[in-house]
């Protein structure tokens, strides 16, 4: 790794010693939002990474952006998930098919702490998005929105959510549509979500869409392109998945061999003790497998190439990895592990649903297949 990204790798951490750790016990049992922290990610650059300087935001490649998220990823993947939303699901997707006025319009607030959502899922429709009811009206000039939307990050704590929407022109559907959707917009309204099993600090949301105008400067893409708009953006999505995820299994791995040696059994550290060295070993060998699978993305993602198999593969194996770690983090701790007084049980909670959403464990496993044999099973 370069000096410079050590260097950020550093900065970051210390970051997230300070205010991040510190407080996160707290907001996962209050289920409170980290509204705190969001000056401080700003003025480190951690909310505008990836968006271009000329843009307000830091200009990290990917390589530094999976330093940052595998940092917040490791401290507390609420505010992982808050950062990887905003930049590897909305930021990324505007600066690759907005407009010069939309990048000049939503792109500098991204990167000063006004969040982007991204409104994909519906209640009936998960992971086949194809059976999406929202409905995107041609009126006039603009564009009617109505529907329902749920487990949206950033979904009432934002500026703006990309909305998919059915685009419907003189009664006749032209395909699933991408609309930038300002939340302050007459008819958005959004519900936070509480009584989550992980990620209880995070704004999850369920949106309600009652006839939301906006104009055609709303489209991201074409009429009728919001699969491939959705599509790439879940590949960047899932990059971000996958390294917060090495990120909190590097992290439960870190702080179970520091209790292994610091707790005592049998007249010594259980850190000598056979069991407890396969449960830190398998971790260990987990953490190394995870991060390579990374680091083959971002080696594609540097040279430019397409890389969804890798995405996936990454997604995959990282997150399940994680929720693995987490569960070998817990039972290292033994009956401390059950409780709050030490994080493994936060984190195997925040990690059990990275296998679910962007597409779940099972979706990745046909993708996957889907690109080995050049036959879809979906």
């Amino acid at each position: 790794m370069s000096s410079e990204l050590e260097a950020l790798r550093a900065a970051v951490r210390e970051f997230c010693d300070r205010e991040v750790r510190p407080t996160a016990q707290q907001r996962d049992r209050d289920e409170s939002y980290p509204a705190e922290l969001l000056p401080g990610l700003v003025e480190l650059g951690v909310l505008g990474a990836v968006i271009p300087e000329r843009f307000g935001g830091a200009g990290l490649d990917d390589a530094g952006y999976r330093v940052v998220i595998e940092e917040l990823g490791a401290a507390d993947s609420s505010l992982r998930s808050l950062v990887s939303v905003n930049l590897g699901l909305v930021g990324k997707s505007v600066l690759r098919w907005g407009t010069d006025d939309q990048q000049e319009r939503w792109l500098p607030g991204l990167a000063r702490g006004e969040l982007g959502a991204f409104g994909l899922t519906e209640p009936e429709a998960g992971s086949n998005p194809s059976q999406m009811t929202a409905r995107a009206v041609r009126d006039g000039d603009g564009w009617v929105l109505n529907g329902a939307k749920i487990f949206i990050t950033n979904g009432t704590r934002g500026a703006v959510t990309m909305v998919f929407a059915r685009a419907i022109v003189d009664g006749e559907d032209r395909g699933i549509t991408c609309f930038l959707t300002p939340q302050d917009a007459p008819g958005y309204t959004g519900r936070q979500i509480h009584g989550k099993l992980g990620l209880r600090s995070g704004d999850t949301a369920e949106i309600a869409l009652d006839d939301v105008r906006v104009g055609d400067d709303a489209v991201l893409g074409e009429v009728g392109g919001g699969m491939k708009v959705a599509l790439s953006a879940l590949d960047d999505g899932r990059f971000s998945l996958a390294a917060g995820a090495v990120g909190l299994a590097r992290e439960a791995l870190e702080v179970s061999v520091r209790y292994a040696g610091e707790r005592e059994q049998w007249g010594g550290p259980i850190a000598g003790k056979q069991l407890v060295q396969e449960l830190l070993a398998a971790m260990h060998v987990d953490v190394q497998a995870a991060g390579g699978l990374v680091d083959a993305v971002v080696k594609k993602k540097l040279a430019g190439e397409r890389c969804t198999l890798e995405v996936s593969t990454a997604k995959l194996f990282a997150t399940e990895a994680s929720v693995r770690c987490a569960d070998r983090a817990v039972q290292v701790h033994g009956g401390y592990g059950y409780i709050d007084e030490y994080p493994v049980q936060r984190m195997l909670r925040d990690a059990r649903v990275t296998t679910l959403y962007e597409g779940t464990s099972q979706v990745q496993h046909l993708i996957i297949g889907r690109l080995l044999t050049g036959v879809s099973a979906f």
